[in-house]
């Protein structure tokens, strides 16, 4: 089997070119695009200088690539808050830009609201009439991105036997 072919190196210009290309594929965060970029170049100092180049004329904004992913992570996946500054920080994208992107995505919305939208449109058919299928639901939403005290609360409300309930925790796992 022969040896995968890597990536012809590319000079400033031709680097360039290829981040306009891949922009125009899709949005990219400083972060993700400098990585995807280093591993092209043939000189990595050229990486830095197409960047600076792509801000300057407005094809790259960690400001717009935070409002649009925070955005379309809460509108089309229902995610949490906590979900959506995970996925933002695996871009790259620094905290305060972050928690600015994500409260105005939440737009005034309150986390039990989020989370009825979430089970509405993902979980709906799910039966929570026992014990384990009641803790798949809070597993499911806490990947989700909600917090612990109101998942319990609208899995209280849905659930065939809320008193179940009383007995997960209430404090909130650390984070990874």
């Amino acid at each position: 089997m022969p040896a995968p072919k890597r990536p012809r190196k590319l000079a400033a210009e031709e680097l360039f070119e290829y981040a306009v290309k891949c922009l125009a594929a899709r949005i990219y965060s400083t972060g993700d695009l400098t990585a995807k970029l280093r591993l092209r170049a043939a000189n990595i100092p050229d990486v830095a200088a197409t960047i600076d180049r792509l801000k300057d004329i407005g094809y790259l904004n960690d400001q717009h690539f935070a409002e649009t992913w925070a955005a379309a992570r809460l509108a089309n996946d229902g995610f949490g808050k906590i979900r959506v500054l995970n996925d933002l920080r695996k871009h790259r994208i620094s905290g305060d830009l972050a928690e600015g992107a994500v409260n105005q995505a939440i737009d005034g919305r309150s986390e039990a609201e989020l989370i009825d939208g979430y089970i509405e449109r993902r979980m709906a058919s799910q039966n929570l009439e026992d014990e384990r299928k009641l803790a798949s639901a809070f597993r499911r939403l806490r990947r989700a991105g909600f917090t612990t005290a109101t998942i319990l609360q609208a899995l209280k409300q849905r659930a065939a036997r809320p008193e179940i309930l009383d007995e997960f925790p209430e404090e909130e796992p650390e984070e990874e």
